[in-house]
């Protein structure tokens, strides 16, 4: 972004009020600016097509992309609870350099290169912002295929579950994923945070039917998890369930990278676990740790690291998508978070939302938070 970016924050009864209030904030708006952001809390989502309809008219600013989310992130801080929306605007510092797209199927690929492939071909780097629908049976399949269709690393995340569409892409849409491409002409670098640690090393899944692991190296998978998490959690099975996940190593990540799913059962007699996901034999897992300590310090190491990163260049504004399972339980209160963020980072514009899950790179994640800045 060429130019510094603005946020502003508000609630109200109407969507009406919040948006006005929201336009008095950005006042006056970045020269020139042409790119905006909006994401609204649930209550709101019902408006969100007269919300954007709205801020179009108001700041001349067609290009907008957006979410409904279980909660929102701006200067305010977080909100949950009631009605209420944030929004950036800002002014991309390349014309060309951002692509809107409002739908893509893996199904409707040659589609989506025929509209964006000559663009796509001239740029050397391609990220994407992206919003996804929970509701979407094959919404992983969409992720992975995006980023091989578009060459392009994913940030971004799942919408709040409605019956109403919950994305904004220059419109309001409900299906599949839709976002923006972002190109060479605009300059940013991305965090994610787990919010776990990893417990022992990693194991082969030996026996496994859909979502259920059934032995790990050979033995039943039980006998694993309570070599690895300790006699206080092996003797309390349910807070083990509650306490402990298994993260799905990435193959070939140079990263040593893990999709975190939740353990969602436990047999004691046949020594099976139930995981939130389709687990394949062969593939290597490993059990992770999941409480506020450990969230927190791993918050920090990602922060840490984007300093490092930044090595001093300022940002112009950043959007924050976070899971939400963490929020006041894993940071003690509302708003932590991106409390953490500013005193890393700096103050700077900042919105964002509460996922149903997060994209990162090619893959859905879940429990995480993903940290866009532009520079």
């Amino acid at each position: 972004m060429s130019a510094a970016l603005k946020a502003a924050q508000a609630s109200g009864d109407h969507w009406g009020l919040a948006a006005k209030a929201c336009l008095h904030g950005l006042e006056p708006l970045p020269p020139g600016a042409n790119l905006g952001f909006v994401y609204v809390t649930e209550n709101f989502g019902d408006d969100l097509s007269s919300i954007v309809t709205f801020l179009r008219e108001r700041t001349a600013i067609d290009d907008w992309l957006g979410a409904v989310g279980y909660g929102v992130f701006g200067p305010a801080g977080e909100v949950h609870e009631g009605r209420a929306l944030a929004v950036m605007v800002g002014t991309v510092a390349e014309k060309g350099a951002v692509r809107l797209f409002d739908h893509f199927d893996p199904a409707e690929r040659d589609l989506f290169l025929h509209q964006h492939g000559d663009w796509l071909a001239r740029q050397t780097a391609v990220s994407a912002l992206v919003h996804g629908d929970p509701r979407e049976p094959q919404i992983a399949e969409f992720v992975a295929g995006l980023a091989e269709a578009g060459r392009a690393f994913l940030i971004g995340g799942l919408t709040a579950a409605r019956e109403a569409p919950g994305q904004v892409s220059r419109r309001v849409s409900g299906r599949g994923l839709s976002g923006a491409l972002l190109g060479d002409g605009v300059s940013l670098i991305t965090g994610m945070s787990q919010g776990c640690s990893p417990i022992g090393g990693s194991h082969r899944v030996t026996e496994a039917v859909d979502n259920v692991i059934m032995a790990l190296d050979g033995e039943p998978a039980l006998h694993a998890l309570k070599a690895e998490v300790g006699e206080i959690i092996a003797r309390d099975l349910q807070r083990a369930a509650g306490y402990i996940h298994v993260a799905r190593l990435v193959e070939g990540s140079d990263r040593q990278d893990y999709v975190v799913r939740g353990l969602m059962g436990i047999d004691p007699e046949r020594g099976w676990l139930a995981v939130g996901d389709r687990i394949n034999t062969g593939e290597r897992v490993i059990f992770v740790r999941r409480d506020p300590n450990t969230a927190q310090q791993d918050m920090k190491r990602m922060l840490k690291r984007l300093t490092e990163r930044l090595a001093g260049r300022p940002v112009q504004g950043g959007v924050y998508v976070s899971c939400v399972a963490r929020g006041a339980s894993m940071f003690g209160r509302e708003g932590r978070e991106t409390e953490m963020i500013h005193e890393a980072l700096g103050n700077f514009p900042l919105v964002g939302f509460s996922a149903s899950g997060e994209i990162c790179h090619d893959r859905l994640y879940g429990f995480t938070s993903i940290l866009t800045l532009f520079l």
